[in-house]
């Protein structure tokens, strides 16, 4: 069969072709509904749309497209080929989008919905699991995505949208980032069991001055927070080892290769001695962060709200 071919795709003010999706999208549940039919009447009724709307949009369809769709008989209507093959792929994008918007109406439900949230990896064996098994004592339901990374990570991923929220160290200071001091928590010097300061409990950051440290990679809240404090102490770190997890650093302590300075673990490592830093103030404040803004869903606002009453009552 020859099809009759139609004018092209019309041109935009500036002369260029549209978008061919922006300029069909709207058309495309109609023609399903008359291809469907194969009435126009039946389908302007079954659609509660004017007889009249539905007509005009199927000729304006068959415009832009450039090809016949229907093989018309008054007000009886059949596919052409073209028409089918069209009819094939339209279905499925229809069936596409439906499935999204009842993805996002199902994320935004307030009992069943989901929250993104991304945290800290040295949060993710006690602090994390404690908080998601009490917030969901009154949200049963509520469904979590959840994300382990280093700070600049996570403030990307909210950025972007990936994330509603962060649990992150140091507390964000940014225009486009609402954030909330939580808690703080103590970080210890790590030494290996035989180190000579091993038999001390308490000591000054400086007495550390010359000696090698195991940190985490640049770009972690924790790494920042290292170098500061050794920076107040009046010293740079000889930093020999990076890592981007702070267990695998207390292994590192361990073997003799250096010194860290980490938060308590969650439980106690062999081979290392854990001492308290009395000067300067050794501790890293955590916060939750979120993206100015961005409207919440009520799972969302929820779980923020709950995070800002533990204020001060975060950390186990």
């Amino acid at each position: 069969m020859v099809h009759q071919q139609r004018s092209q795709p019309r041109l935009s003010p500036t002369g260029d072709t549209e978008d061919m999706a922006t300029v069909l999208a709207p058309r495309l549940a109609y023609f399903a509904g008359v291809a469907r039919t194969e009435h126009v009447t039946r389908a302007a009724q079954e659609m509660n749309v004017p007889q009249s709307t539905l007509s005009r949009a199927m000729v304006r369809l068959e415009r832009d497209l450039g090809v016949d769709l229907f093989a018309r008989r008054g007000r009886t209507v059949s596919l052409t080929p073209a028409g089918r093959s069209f009819l094939t792929s339209v279905e499925r994008a229809l069936a596409e989008i439906e499935r999204a918007a009842e993805e996002v109406r199902a994320d935004a439900d307030p009992a069943t919905g989901k929250v993104a949230f991304g945290f800290l990896h040295t949060m993710g064996a006690e602090t994390v699991p404690g908080l998601l098994q009490a917030f969901r004592a009154d949200h049963p339901r509520v469904r979590f995505s959840l994300v382990q990374n280093h700070g600049e990570a996570m403030l990307e991923g909210l950025r972007a949208g990936e994330l509603d929220l962060c649990l992150t160290s140091p507390v964000p200071d940014a225009p486009d980032l609402v954030a909330r001091r939580l808690d703080e928590q103590k970080l210890r010097l790590v030494v290996p069991a035989d180190h000579r300061l091993a038999t001390r409990r308490r000591v000054r950051l400086a007495e550390a001055a010359e000696e090698t440290f195991v940190s985490l990679e640049p770009g972690y809240g924790l790494r920042r927070i290292t170098d500061d404090l050794c920076s107040r102490a009046g010293f740079r770190p000889r930093v020999a080892f990076e890592g981007e997890e702070a267990e695998t650093l207390r292994g590192l302590v361990a073997a003799g290769l250096g010194v860290a300075l980490l938060p308590p673990p969650t439980v106690p490592r062999p081979g290392v001695v854990e001492l308290t830093v009395t000067a300067p103030r050794a501790v890293r404040e955590i916060g939750v962060a979120w993206p100015a803004g961005r409207p919440d869903t009520p799972p969302v606002a929820a779980f923020k709200r709950f995070l800002l009453s533990r204020r001060g009552n975060l950390l186990p």
